[in-house]
C-alpha cells in the first residue's frame, strides 16, 4: 500500500487539477471499486452527480476530496495498486479503469480511478466536526502534521507492550508510516525493528520522529517511492525515491554506514532490513499484546 509520501503526492496533484470542478456524471465500472459504499453503486454515482471538488486533503496514508455544500467526501483507499488519474477529453481507457468521473467542463476532461488489483475502493462519507470523513476519525495525526503531539507520542510507546516498529505501523498512534519508511527511519537511528518501546528514552523518541520526517520529506521531493508501475502520480509518473534507499530491499548490500551486509527478516508477513551491526537485536524482545 502507498504510504504518507505517495499519497500526499496524488494529493497534490489532484489540488492542482480537479479543485473546484463540478462533476457531471460518474461511472462505476467494477462494483468491487465502490464495495466500501454499503448504499450500493448507484447510490454512488447519485451522491456526486453535480457536486464540486473543494482542495483534497489527508490523513496519514487516506486521501479524501470534500464536496462543496454537501458536509459530505469522496475518500479514496488505495490498497495496492489504486490510482488516480487526470486524462484529457477522448483519452483511451486505461485497462485496469475501474470508476469514471467526468466534470461539466469538457476542457478539464475526467478523473478516472485505476486499480489492477481492486483491493482499493471510493467511498462517499459524511464529515466530522474537524473535517474528516467519519470512517477515518480514529486514525491518528502523521509525524507532518502540524499537530502531531510528540510528547503524547512518547507516553504511548512507553505504555505500550510492544515493538518499536509494531508500533510506528500501528495507525491509532501514528498515521502514514509504512514498511520501507518504517526501515528507513529505524536504520537513521540505528534501532532494531524488534526494539522494546518501553525502553526508549525521549530523547530516542524526538530523534526517531525527526528521521521519520526527514525520510518523508526527501521522498517527497523524489515523487515517492516506485518498485513498479503500480504507484504513480495522477500524470501517470514513477517516483524516484527507491533510487536512494538506505535499508529497504538492500538484502546482503553493504551497509551505507559500516559496511556490513544488511539482512532481511520475515516480521508479520512482511520484511524488515536492517543492518545486524549498527541495528543491534535487544536481548530481550517485547512480548506483543495477545491479537496484535
Amino acid at each position: 500500500m502507498p504510504e504518507l509520501p505517495e499519497v500526499e503526492v496524488v494529493r497534490r496533484g489532484l489540488e492542482r487539477l480537479v479543485t473546484g470542478r463540478t462533476i457531471a456524471a460518474v461511472e462505476v465500472l467494477h462494483p468491487r471499486s465502490v464495495r466500501r459504499h454499503v448504499a450500493g453503486a448507484a447510490d454512488f454515482t447519485g451522491r456526486l452527480a453535480g457536486l464540486r471538488f473543494a482542495p483534497a486533503r489527508r490523513r496519514g496514508k487516506y486521501l479524501w476530496l470534500p464536496l462543496e455544500g454537501a458536509d459530505e467526501a469522496l475518500l479514496a483507499h488505495l490498497g495496492m495498486s489504486g490510482q488516480f488519474r487526470v486524462q484529457p477529453p477522448g483519452a483511451p481507457d486505461e485497462r485496469h479503469l475501474r470508476v469514471r468521473l467526468v466534470f461539466t467542463d469538457p476542457h478539464a476532461g475526467e478523473l478516472r480511478f485505476v486499480d489492477q488489483r481492486t483491493f482499493g475502493g471510493l467511498s462517499v462519507h459524511a464529515q466530522t466536526a474537524e473535517g474528516l470523513p467519519d470512517a477515518v476519525a480514529h486514525i491518528a495525526r502523521d509525524p507532518l502534521d502540524e499537530g502531531f503531539d510528540e510528547a503524547a507520542f512518547h507516553g504511548a510507546l512507553r505504555r505500550r507492550r510492544t515493538t518499536v516498529k509494531r508500533a510506528l505501523l500501528d495507525q491509532s498512534l501514528i498515521s502514514g508510516v509504512g514498511n520501507i519508511y518504517a526501515d528507513e527511519a529505524l536504520w537513521r537511528s540505528r534501532l532494531h525493528y524488534d526494539r522494546p518501546t518501553a525502553t526508549l528514552a525521549r530523547s530516542r523518541t524526538i530523534e526517531l520522529l525527526g528521521h521519520i520526517r526527514d525520510v518523508m520529506t526527501a521522498a517527497l521531493a523524489a515523487g515517492g517511492t516506485s518498485f513498479d508501475s503500480l504507484y504513480v502520480n495522477v500524470n501517470g509518473e514513477s517516483g524516484y525515491f527507491a533510487r536512494t534507499l538506505d535499508a529497504y530491499g538492500r538484502e546482503d548490500e553493504p551497509c551505507r554506514r559500516c559496511g556490513t551486509a544488511m539482512r532481511r527478516s520475515a516480521w508479520m508477513n512482511r520484511s524488515s532490513y536492517y543492518c545486524p551491526r549498527c541495528q543491534r537485536r535487544p536481548r530481550t524482545p517485547a512480548r506483543a499484546p495477545a491479537g496484535v
